[in-house]
Order: C-alpha cells, then structure tokens, then sequence
C-alpha cells in the first residue's frame, strides 16, 4: 500500500487553515442548500485545523460571498481587453482556396 508521508499530510492540512465558509442559519429541519434561502442569514466559519469556529455573520448570502471572495469585488485594472474580431484567418481556420473559375465547363 502507498501510504502518504505524515509530513505531506500535514502540509496540506496546514494550507487550509484559515479558510472560510458561510453556513445558512436555518432550523434542522430547514433546507441548507444556499441557493434555496438566499435571504437567510449565514454563519461564517473559519477552519483552525480541526475544526470549524465561528467568525462572523453575514445578513444573506449576497453578504456571505462578499466576505468569503472579496477579490471578486474589486476591479481588475489589468483584466483582459476585448478586442472586435478581425476579418483575418486564424490559425484554427483553413486558407480559402481560390475558386477555379468556371468559365462554362465543369472541370473533371
């Protein structure tokens, strides 16, 4: 069997630490899905390498996701820059043959 070092392990355990996660706060009952309660309020929670601890709250998940991704909200100066599509062949596209000119006879 190959067994992963515990070293290794341990390093990936490590990188997560510090991750966040929003938990909708609903009855045990109530569906956990976020998309089903997007106006219920959400726990975040952050990992310490055992277990999740709570570290905030968010009003609804539009809240929860500005906090869990903040570099979504800030503009990216350096984005791509949309250029209109040219005329000019690409190099996935075949080179137009030049149509032979049928001068009234079908060539064989």
């Amino acid at each position: 069997m190959d067994d992963e070092p515990l070293k290794d392990w341990a390093e990936r355990r490590d990188a997560k630490i510090g991750r966040l996660r929003a938990v909708p706060v609903v009855p045990c009952d109530g569906p956990r899905a976020s998309h089903l309660n997007p106006d219920a309020p959400r726990a975040i929670e952050r990992w310490n390498g055992h277990t999740w601890e709570l570290y905030g709250f968010a009003d609804s998940l539009a809240e929860a996701q500005a906090i869990l991704y903040p570099e979504a909200n800030d503009p990216s100066p350096s984005g791509p820059v949309s250029k209109p599509l040219s005329s000019s062949t690409g190099k996935h596209r075949k080179p137009q043959a030049p149509r032979p000119d049928s001068g009234g006879r079908a060539q064989r």
